[in-house]
């Protein structure tokens, strides 16, 4: 991708972001109910009329829908997501370190599923048909309709309460309280890997150039290495991409399992405690993440293979 399609992309992102911002902001505003209100009774207190009307003009709840968009995104541009109702501290100061923890979590997530992912898929594609062909579909069979609450649950069980090997409450400050739930997140994401990666391979050993090299006696070790896993890189990367982007923005459900104190954990908390500009603020920041990474997966492209 030259400079001019990388230029128009990250204009398309802006129009994207806006776009996103503006549908969240459109959902808060026409929440049904009194967020003001709403947000005091969340928090246990119950108010006075008069305590409502000031907290809502002091947050800008009684200005027109425009108005207050625009305000948002003014402050935005200046670095400023707002202040937490619930928690009384800047959204930034509250998301920074847990974007670091999620983001923690799913690069020891994405490790572990390349650690199972790529050698089974390359087994289970050069051992096609054969009984340990069958025994990794099964595994990605299991992967896939398995949902990742109820693997988390099981492994917090076993592996946590039963076993005792790791700890149960995964507190994100060192790698043996983040291994289950980062095996929880491999467990479903190295089962889509596995097929994609097989499905290449299958493919690359049919090609003429690989029965060629076959046929000239030259091993499958080295075929494998010099020549077809060049050829998954391709389909991985754009994997991994999407994957990034879901592990963010999916994450939420096994950190809740797991007491992880990540980015999706602290959207759940501020979804139920009516935090508005908690919730504005995760859905931009994850949008930012997500649609960089996408970028950064089609300018891959064009290093890796110059014909696209």
């Amino acid at each position: 991708m030259d400079m001019k399609g990388i230029l128009g992309r990250i204009i398309q992102l802006i129009i994207s972001l806006f776009g996103i911002t503006f549908i969240t902001f459109s959902l808060i505003y026409l929440a049904p109910g009194d967020p003001v209100r709403t947000m005091y009774i969340s928090s246990g207190n119950i108010p006075s009329e008069e305590v409502i009307e000031q907290t809502r003009e002091a947050l800008g709840y009684n200005k027109p829908f425009l108005v207050q968009y625009t305000d948002w995104v003014k402050s935005v541009l200046k670095g400023d997501l707002g202040t937490s109702f619930a928690l009384k501290q800047p959204v930034m100061d509250i998301i920074q370190p847990r974007i670091i923890k999620t983001l923690q979590l799913s690069l020891m997530a994405i490790i572990m599923m390349l650690c199972i992912a790529l050698p089974l898929g390359i087994i289970s594609a050069l051992k096609v048909n054969t009984v340990t062909d069958y025994i990794v579909r099964i595994y990605t069979s299991l992967g896939i309709s398995m949902p990742g609450f109820l693997v988390g649950t099981l492994l917090l069980y076993f592996i946590g309460l039963k076993l005792k090997w790791l700890p149960i409450i995964s507190t994100g400050r060192n790698i043996e309280s983040m291994i289950l739930p980062a095996a929880t997140l491999a467990f479903s994401m190295s089962s889509k890997y596995i097929r994609q990666i097989r499905s290449v391979v299958l493919d690359e050993l049919e090609k003429e150039y690989i029965l060629g090299a076959i046929s000239r006696g030259i091993k499958y070790k080295d075929i494998v290495i010099k020549d077809i896993i060049p050829n998954i890189l391709l389909p991985m990367i754009t994997l991994l991409g999407i994957s990034i982007g879901s592990l963010l923005s999916g994450v939420a459900v096994i950190e809740v399992i797991f007491s992880y104190p990540g980015i999706g954990s602290m959207a759940v908390d501020a979804i139920i405690g009516y935090d508005y500009a908690l919730i504005q603020g995760y859905v931009l920041i994850i949008s930012i993440i997500y649609m960089s990474i996408n970028l950064l997966v089609d300018i891959s492209y064009g290093l890796l293979d110059p014909r696209t």
